[in-house]
């Protein structure tokens, strides 16, 4: 009798390849069966007649003579060929089979059973189908950041801005810098956006130029733990303290523009090209804007005191602009 020969995967055609890749099972079903290998069977052993065992018996001396051998595996039974053979039978049966056929079962095969009902069935892949509400969280819609702190008082506010996600700033920021300062204020120091130091702190002007705003702000007789509210119009750091693009500044305008309508300062002194441009609505140059004062128009109405300076980060890299600056801050604390 000969053995069956290595299964190998039944063959599909390219419909069917398509439903067995939607399905994902492609790879799985594909792939070749184990090879079933039936146990070795050796033929009933009929009684020896005495002329063979003498020759048997004179062989086994020889043999023994030569080199030692171990002895024999025992042989199997006359009544276990039967099961042998239907299980050789079975498999050839099976390799055997079209593929239209019944699909042999996941554990003949080696195969994960798939019904002959998706196997043969024509036509085009179905399309996905949606997930529900418990297979996936629903996103809630993001509401504008206008809209968002419309209501929001000055605590609702500081923890907007720390988880806010409206631009790409968020995606390397450190700490959003909400402001740090007396509350209620008498002024509002409004710069441009947070630099190293700021980011890793989550603080206004911590460093270099920190340093020289709290010293021109004493100059004055000011102080940012009674008198002054210090933040930014960018709440997060932009990239190598590059300048702020417009995306960017329309998004963070509405934090800035709450803080103001919940502080009511008695004035503000905006630092900064950027920071004058965004508050005053206008591309001029700083250089045109300070030196006078403006008028900041609330949404209730109202008419704030606002006068242009220059960055302090600006003052450090020209010391030659601090006597305008100082000029500046005369002309603020001269207001009533």
């Amino acid at each position: 009798m000969s053995l069956p020969t290595p299964a190998t995967a039944p063959r599909v055609n390219p419909l069917q390849r398509i439903w067995l890749r939607e399905i994902g099972m492609e790879r799985l079903w594909l792939r070749p069966a184990p090879v079933v290998t039936p146990p070795a069977v050796t033929a009933p052993v009929a009684a020896p007649s005495a002329d063979m065992a003498s020759a048997v018996t004179s062989q086994a001396t020889v043999s023994k003579a030569v080199s030692p051998v171990p002895p024999a595996a025992p042989t199997i039974a006359a009544n276990a060929v039967a099961p042998a053979a239907a299980v050789a039978q079975d498999a050839v049966a099976a390799v055997e089979q079209p593929a239209q056929a019944v699909v042999p079962t996941g554990r003949a095969s080696g195969r994960p059973t798939i019904p002959a009902s998706i196997l043969n069935r024509s036509g085009p892949p179905p399309r996905p189908v949606p997930k529900t509400v418990e297979d996936e969280a629903v996103e809630a819609p993001r509401v504008p950041v206008a809209e968002a702190v419309k209501n929001a008082t000055l605590d609702e506010l500081r923890e907007q801005v720390v988880a806010c996600t409206a631009c790409g700033l968020c995606q390397g920021r450190r700490h959003a810098v909400f402001g740090q300062g007396a509350t209620p204020t008498r002024w509002l120091v409004v710069g441009e956006a947070p630099g190293e130091q700021e980011d890793r702190q989550g603080h206004p002007f911590v460093g270099r130029s920190g340093q020289l705003l709290d010293a021109m702000l004493a100059a004055v007789g000011m102080s940012r733990d009674t008198d002054v509210f210090i933040t930014n119009v960018i709440k997060c750091r932009p990239p190598g303290n590059r300048n702020p693009k417009p995306e960017e500044i329309a998004s963070c305008s509405p934090y800035l523009m709450r803080q103001i309508a919940l502080l009511k300062p008695e004035r503000i002194l905006v630092l900064g090209r950027f920071a004058a441009q965004t508050l005053l609505g206008t591309d001029a140059t700083i250089g045109s804007l300070r030196g006078r004062v403006h008028q900041l128009k609330t949404d209730d109405g109202a008419e704030i005191p606002l006068i242009v300076s220059y960055h302090p980060a600006y003052l450090l890299r020209s010391p030659s602009e601090k006597a305008r600056a100082w000029q500046d801050l005369k002309l603020a604390s001269r207001m009533v």
